[in-house]
C-alpha cells in the first residue's frame, strides 16, 4: 500500500493512497495506512495526488479521505474507478478532479505536472513536483515498455528535457533483475500460441487492473475463434469503467456468465480474477466447484497471466493443487514465463531512464530491503547519491545537504472491520482473564486432506454465559480456515488454529469468551 507525503514550508501534500489485502488474517480483512502519525504532527494535505488506478494505490481513499476533505486529482480511468468507491462509501464525489496526462497544476507552494509513463494499467504517471528551487520526480509504477497495447509508448524526449532533477523517488521492486522486462505485445502473441493449443474451455487469471492484458486475450480470443465471459466484480467493474473510455474497442460482444453453458467447450475463454488465491475470487470458486454458473473439468485449461505478489505463495500453491484434482492443465509463470509481463523495471530500465533525467539523488521505494539496497548499488554506480531507504514511518529532510533521515515513527498496522478502520485486532485482551465474559466449548472432529483440514460430522458448540454467536457464520468460517492451515499434527493444528479463532470471535462478539478448544481425529465416512 502506497501513501507518501511532502511537505514544503509548513504546506503538505498526499501522493497516492491504498490498500493491502491481508491474507494472512481471519476473514482476509483491507489493511490502510495509519493516520495517527500525521494526526499527531497536525499533518493534512492540501491535496491528494494520485498516481494510477492500482488498489495499492488507491484502495484506501475512501476510508482515509474523509479525515482530510482535501480536492482528489487523477487521471481518467484512476478517477472513475475512485468515483465508484466514493459512491459505494456514500462520499461526494465532486472533490474528485480528472488531471489528463501530460497537464500541470498548482496547490499552495506546490507546482505539479502529470508525465505518463507505460505501467500494466493505462494512464500511470509520474509527479514532477516543484517547491522552491528543488525539483522532484515522483516515478510512482512504471517500465519500458514498445508495444504497451493500451496507451502510447513513452516520449525520452519530454523526459530528457527534465534533467537535471534534484531528487529521484524511485520504483525499486525490480531493481535486482538484470536487462528489460517483457512487453505487453509479447505476452499477447505468447497467449494466442497457449490458446491454440487448449482443447477445451479456457480460463484466463489476471490482475482486473491489467486492461493490457484484457486486450491481449481479447486479440488471441479472435484468432483462436473462441468468445470471451468475465468472471469477478472486481473485473467486471474495470472493464466497465475501461471501455467507458475507449480503452477496450477490441473486445467484442461478451457472454453473459449464465449462457456459458449454452457455448461449446472449445469456443469458450473466460478472464476471471484470483490469481492470488483468493479465498472469494472467481477462479477459487471454479477450483471448488462452487461457482452457479461453470464448473471446471479434465480437458479444460487454467493461464495464470501474472506473477504471485510475495506473500501469496501458499494460496496459490493450494488453489493450484485443487485445480490439478480436477484434471485441469495450468500454464503459468513457471512452465509458460512468457504469459506474464512484469509492470516494473528491470535494471536496464532504470539505467535508461536516470540517463534521461540525470537526478543527483535518488530515494528507492517500493520492494523490500533487497530490493532497494539493489537499487542503491545502480544509482551509485551511475554517480546518483542514494544514502539511504526508507522504512514506513520515516520522517526524511531533503535540503542543500541531501537526504537526511530526521525521525523514525512507528506504524502499527490498521485493518477495516466492520466499515470502520480500528487497530490490528491482537490477543493481548484474550490472554486477560478479565476480559473474558462467559465460556465457550468447541469440540472439533477432524481428517486430514490433500491440501489441508476438513471438519467431519456436526458441529460440537456450548456457549455457556457467552455473547450470541451466529453458528452458520461460524461453522463457514471455520471451514474455509480449516482448509487453509498447514499443520503435520492436531497439536500443531490446534495451535495454529486458536489464535485465529480468538480473534475471529474477538471482531464480532461484545466480550471476548474464554475459548476452550478441543481437536479429535476422524475418519472420512464411506459409501459403497
Amino acid at each position: 500500500m502506497n501513501l507518501t507525503l511532502y511537505g514544503y514550508a509548513d504546506e503538505w501534500i498526499a501522493v497516492d493512497c491504498g490498500m493491502m489485502i491481508r491474507q494472512d488474517l481471519p476473514g482476509t480483512p483491507l489493511q490502510v495506512p495509519n493516520l495517527e502519525t500525521p494526526k499527531a504532527l497536525g499533518i493534512i494535505p492540501r491535496a491528494l495526488l494520485i498516481t494510477h488506478g492500482h488498489e495499492d494505490h488507491i484502495g484506501a481513499a475512501a476510508w482515509l479521505w474523509p479525515h482530510w476533505q482535501c480536492p482528489i486529482y487523477a487521471t481518467p480511468l484512476a478517477a472513475g474507478l475512485l468515483r465508484l468507491k466514493f459512491a459505494e462509501h456514500g462520499l461526494s464525489t465532486e472533490v474528485i478532479q480528472i488531471v489528463e496526462p501530460g497537464e500541470a497544476l498548482q496547490t499552495g507552494p506546490f507546482s505539479l505536472r502529470y508525465l505518463a509513463l507505460p505501467h500494466s494499467i493505462p494512464e500511470s504517471c509520474a509527479l514532477l513536483i516543484t517547491a522552491g528551487r528543488y525539483r522532484l520526480l515522483h516515478t510512482g509504477d512504471w517500465k519500458l515498455d514498445p508495444e504497451p497495447l493500451v496507451g502510447p509508448a513513452l516520449d525520452p524526449e519530454r523526459f530528457r528535457a527534465l534533467a537535471p532533477i534534484d531528487l529521484l523517488v524511485g520504483d525499486s521492486t525490480n531493481a535486482p533483475v538484470p536487462g528489460h522486462s517483457a512487453s505487453e505485445g509479447d505476452v499477447a502473441r505468447a497467449l494466442a500460441t497457449t490458446l491454440a493449443e487448449c482443447p477445451g474451455r479456457v480460463v484466463v487469471s489476471c490482475f482486473a487492473s491489467n486492461v493490457a492484458r484484457i486486450v491481449a486475450v481479447a486479440r488471441a480470443a479472435r484468432q483462436t475463434g473462441r468468445r470471451i465471459s468475465l468472471m469477478g466484480r472486481s473485473m467486471e467493474r474495470m472493464v466497465g469503467v475501461a471501455r467507458g473510455l475507449g480503452y477496450l474497442e477490441e473486445l467484442p460482444p461478451l457472454v453473459p456468465i449464465h449462457d456459458l453453458g449454452y457455448l461449446p467447450p472449445e469456443e469458450v475463454v473466460v478472464i476471471a480474477t484470483g490469481s492470488q488465491g483468493e479465498p472469494r475470487a472467481a477462479l477459487t470458486r471454479l477450483a471448488q466447484g462452487r461457482h452457479p454458473h461453470m464448473e471446471l473439468a479434465e480437458g479444460d485449461s487454467v493461464i495464470f497471466s501474472a506473477k504471485a505478489i510475495p506473500g501469496n505463495e501458499r494460496p496459490i500453491k493450494r488453489l493450484k493443487t485443487r485445480l490439478r484434482q480436477l484434471g485441469v492443465a495450468l500454464y503459468d509463470e513457471f512452465n509458460r514465463p512468457s504469459l506474464h509481463a512484469t509492470g516494473h523495471p528491470a535494471q536496464e530500465e532504470l539505467a535508461t531512464l536516470y540517463r534521461w533525467l540525470k537526478p543527483r539523488h535518488l530515494l528507492p521505494v517500493h520492494g523490500e530491503t533487497l530490493h532497494q539496497q539493489a537499487h542503491r548499488e545502480l544509482a551509485e554506480a551511475l554517480d546518483i547519491r542514494a544514502p539511504l531507504a526508507p522504512l514506513n514511518g520515516d520522517m526524511l529532510r531533503f535540503d542543500a545537504r541531501g537526504l537526511t533521515r530526521e525521525a523514525r515513527h512507528p506504524q502499527p498496522p490498521c485493518i477495516v472491520s466492520q466499515n470502520a478502520v480500528v487497530a490490528h485486532p491482537g490477543l493481548d485482551d484474550a490472554a486477560d482473564p478479565r476480559a473474558r465474559r462467559g465460556r465457550l466449548y468447541l469440540a472439533l472432529p477432524v481428517t486430514a486432506t490433500d491440501t489441508g483440514w476438513t471438519r467431519i460430522g456436526r458441529l460440537m458448540l456450548e456457549n455457556t454465559g457467552a455473547s450470541a454467536l451466529d453458528e452458520d457464520s461460524f461453522s463457514d468460517w471455520l471451514d474455509e480456515t480449516l482448509d487453509t492451515i498447514a499443520a503435520d499434527t492436531l497439536a500443531e493444528l490446534r495451535q495454529r488454529l486458536k489464535p485465529r479463532l480468538l480473534a475471529w470471535l474477538g471482531e464480532r462478539l461484545q466480550h471476548l469468551p474464554e475459548v476452550h478448544l478441543q481437536i479429535m481425529a476422524a475418519e472420512m465416512p464411506t459409501y459403497g
